[in-house]
């Protein structure tokens, strides 16, 4: 059987289409930050995906290697996300990004580097930005965000209005961000339909 983090964390992969608080645990991931155009063909932010998917597919298929990893189990390789600060929707230049993938718990920083390592050498990649990184999200707002990324300030007003009526306030800080997790692969589904997980930190007032 091959471990499916969409299926075992639904609350985490599979919010609501409406705004609801839930405490997000620590999760590590391979992270790569810059900062540009998300959109810019052959750019910064597209060659950060492509390096994140090198290492994440260089861990997988490592069961196939001679050296096994301890503790290794056959995993989906998990939705793109991205933790975004200065998300100016109207000056996509101005956007400074984390791009990541959500890591198995069985990747240790040692594993990691050694990924990183055999992805540079195979598939002819620098994977030396990424990096292994934990983040602890704690308290958030999210919702599921169903259309195109332009349409999603509509769906983060509803979020700061839910907030309003529960109590709390936005906590997007220079070290907590404004999170994404592109459920939907852009280049299959149609800008109306992608489902993209919106998640902002927040406190108690």
């Amino acid at each position: 059987m091959t471990y499916d983090f969409k299926k075992e964390f639904k609350s985490l992969y599979q919010p609501k289409a409406v705004p609801e608080l839930i405490t997000v645990p620590p999760i590590t991931y391979a992270a790569v930050r810059g900062e540009g155009n998300p959109n810019e063909e052959g750019g910064v932010y597209k060659n950060a995906v492509s390096v994140l998917y090198g290492i994440l597919y260089t861990i997988k298929m490592s069961k196939r290697g001679d050296t096994p990893i301890n503790g290794y189990f056959d995993f989906v390789v998990p939705p793109l996300e991205g933790f975004w600060e200065n998300a100016e929707y109207e000056n996509k230049k101005r956007f400074r990004w984390i791009s990541v993938l959500r890591l198995p718990d069985f990747v240790t920083a040692e594993v990691f580097e050694r990924a990183k390592a055999e992805a540079s050498r195979k598939k002819k990649i620098d994977c030396s930005a990424a990096e292994f990184l934990t983040v602890d999200e704690g308290l958030c707002v999210q919702c599921m965000h169903i259309g195109s990324y332009d349409d999603e300030p509509q769906t983060v007003a509803a979020m700061d209005a839910f907030l309003a009526e529960n109590g709390c306030v936005n906590d997007i800080n220079g070290e907590r961000l404004h999170h994404e997790i592109y459920i939907s692969d852009p280049n299959k589904c149609a800008p109306e339909k992608r489902k993209t997980v919106i998640r902002h930190p927040v406190r108690k007032k």
